[in-house]
C-alpha cells in the first residue's frame, strides 16, 4: 500500500476490540514517528503519555464523557503542552544542538536568545495557542504512522482537559492535556468503518495562485 492507500484506509475508529493490543515493536515505531514530527523553531514544547493503566483510564473515560475507546484501546495517547519554563526548555533545545551536532558556536546561542525574544513577546494567550498547536502536528505524525501499519486511531478533543490535568497530575509539571488519541484495532462492530470517506474534491479545496 501507498501512503494515499493508507489514508484511505484510516478512519476515526468509534469502537475498538479491547481483546486486541498494539505490540511492543510496533508501539515502538509509534513513538519514533511522533519524536521525528516537525514543530516550531524544532523545540517539541510537549510531553506525550501513553496510558494503559487499567485503573487510571477508567477514570480518564469519566473525564471523556463516557466514550468507551477511552478504555476499550490498546493505548491512549495524550498530548500535552507545557506551560512554564519557556526560556528553560529554549536552552535545553540549545543544548541538545551542541550535544547532537557538535555546535557550540555563539550562532547557536544567539539563535536560542532570539526564540527566547520572540516567545516573549507574545502574550499569555498567544503563547498557549501556539504551544497548543504545536502538539496536533505531533499527533498527526502518529496518525499516518497508524494507518501505515493498520492500528486504528480516534483523534479526539471531547474530553475535561481540567479533569485530565487533575488526574494525571499534569498541572504540577508544567503541562496541559489538549488532544487525545485512542490507538489499537476496529472491533467487527464499529459500523462507522463501512462509511464511505467524505471529503471535498480538489477543484474545491485548491487554489493556485
Amino acid at each position: 500500500m501507498n501512503l494515499i492507500d493508507h489514508l484511505n484506509w484510516r478512519y476515526a475508529t468509534k469502537m475498538f476490540d479491547p481483546q486486541k493490543k498494539v505490540s511492543k515493536q510496533d508501539l515502538e515505531f509509534l513513538k519514533e514517528a511522533i519524536r521525528l514530527s516537525v514543530s516550531s523553531y524544532g523545540l517539541q514544547l510537549y510531553k506525550v503519555l501513553i496510558i494503559e493503566n487499567d485503573e487510571i483510564r477508567a477514570a480518564l473515560r469519566k473525564a471523556s464523557w463516557d466514550q468507551s475507546q477511552i478504555t476499550d484501546a490498546s493505548q491512549l495517547f495524550v498530548f500535552c503542552n507545557y506551560t512554564l519554563d519557556y526560556d528553560r526548555h529554549v536552552d535545553d533545545y540549545v543544548e541538545r544542538i551542541i550535544t547532537i551536532q557538535g555546535n557550540s558556536s555563539n550562532g547557536i546561542k544567539q539563535y536560542g536568545e532570539s526564540i527566547k525574544t520572540s516567545i516573549g513577546k507574545m502574550s499569555a494567550e498567544e503563547r498557549k495557542s501556539w504551544s497548543e498547536k504545536q502538539t496536533y502536528l505531533a499527533m498527526n505524525n502518529l496518525l499516518i504512522a497508524c494507518a501505515e501499519l493498520k492500528i486504528d486511531a480516534c483523534p479526539m478533543e471531547g474530553f475535561d482537559n481540567h479533569a485530565y490535568n487533575q488526574i494525571l497530575g499534569l498541572d504540577e509539571q508544567g503541562l496541559n492535556a489538549v488532544v487525545i488519541a485512542p490507538v489499537g484495532y476496529r472491533s467487527v462492530s464499529d459500523k462507522t468503518q463501512n462509511r464511505l470517506k467524505v471529503r471535498k474534491t480538489k477543484e474545491e479545496l485548491f487554489q493556485i495562485a
